[in-house]
């Protein structure tokens, strides 16, 4: 039976705009399993049992110490500011400074250390990969942690040169890096100029990856108005005012960790990347190096969250800390 012309017509103008339209929904669909697949979908590519846990170093759990008591079990003396053992000595002020709208408030962690293999590296869910995320304090809590700030938050990139208690995990060079060592010091370093087998060789325990370096030898890095650092969509500058995390050197073994509050009007604007290196500097520091901000930004110590994340109280999901057990 011949078929009519116009309902042929028809069913080839329905088949070409169903191909019009599914072309674009197709594509549109890949690019967000793209964009979801690089930001959001876990990618293990590593995981740490509990004997591995144990041969770098990390503690198990403890029940939390009473303020202002010696615990029996480790020795060490603690409050809410404050805790002492007889391998470290850690005490934090809480800043504030301007006011109104121009008011900063951030937090200063002293910490000295006997042997610089009280300070640590933990990854969340105890596994190496990307988007695999817990917060500061869950991590903090799984490792027995008496204090710990967010790291570098490596897991939201693809590159880098990622080395955590001594193992190497990626070898991905790419920007300006920070090495801390087995004699208790640290320096910023260019990725791709320093390899990561000679660190090893020279000591390194941990080597994060975010950057910029603040200070290095004493002087405050003369170029951060121009620093730029990758984001979802491309790269912008970081100088403006944020919540910030950093971790500074006064002497071997002597490291300060600063925790800038930011987003929350009347209570903290956050800082500069020029102001957070003066605060380095008026510290002492003769290196200091600026880790992942913004959201991340988190202090944590004997059990609470002690800064304000994110201006709502409310910590981010990060792939990993830097912390010191108890009873270390």
């Amino acid at each position: 039976m011949n078929e009519n012309p116009k309902t042929t017509g028809r069913r080839k103008s329905k088949k070409k705009l169903a191909a019009y339209i599914l072309v674009p929904v197709l594509g549109i669909g890949g690019m967000i399993y793209g964009l979801a697949d690089r930001y959001l979908i876990e990618h293990v590519e590593v995981v740490m049992d509990q004997k591995e846990t144990a041969s770098e170093g990390t503690a198990a759990p403890q029940a939390q110490t009473s303020p202002n008591v010696a615990s029996a079990e480790t020795g060490a003396t603690s409050d809410d500011w404050n805790y002492e053992s007889e391998a470290v000595k850690i005490h934090i002020d809480q800043i504030q400074t301007g006011s109104g709208p121009d008011q900063i408030t951030y937090f200063v962690a002293d910490v000295q250390m006997k042997d610089s293999a009280a300070l640590q590296s933990a990854l969340a869910e105890n596994s190496f990969g990307r988007n695999i995320t817990q917060t500061t304090s869950e991590i903090a809590e799984d490792h027995g942690a008496v204090f710990a700030v967010n790291g570098d938050y490596y897991g939201f990139r693809e590159d880098g040169v990622i080395i955590r208690n001594g193992t190497l995990y990626r070898d991905e060079p790419a920007r300006t890096g920070l090495a801390l060592f087995q004699d208790g010091t640290m320096e910023a370093y260019d990725e791709q100029q320093v390899t990561a087998e000679s660190l090893l060789e020279r000591g390194v325990t941990q080597t994060l990856s975010f950057g910029p370096a603040l200070i290095q030898e004493g002087q405050v890095n003369a170029d951060l108005d121009n620093v730029k650092i990758d984001t979802n969509f491309g790269n912008r500058s970081i100088q403006s005012a944020n919540p910030r995390t950093g971790i500074g050197l006064i002497a071997p073994n002597h490291y300060v960790f600063v925790v800038v509050d930011g987003r929350k009007e009347n209570y903290s604007r956050g800082m500069t990347l020029t102001e957070f290196a003066q605060v380095f500097q008026d510290l002492g520091c003769t290196e200091a190096y600026n880790l992942d901000g913004g959201g991340s930004s988190t202090m944590y110590f004997r059990g609470r969250v002690v800064n304000n994340p994110q201006g709502k109280e409310r910590e981010r999901g990060v792939s990993d800390i830097l912390y010191v057990p108890e009873g270390n």
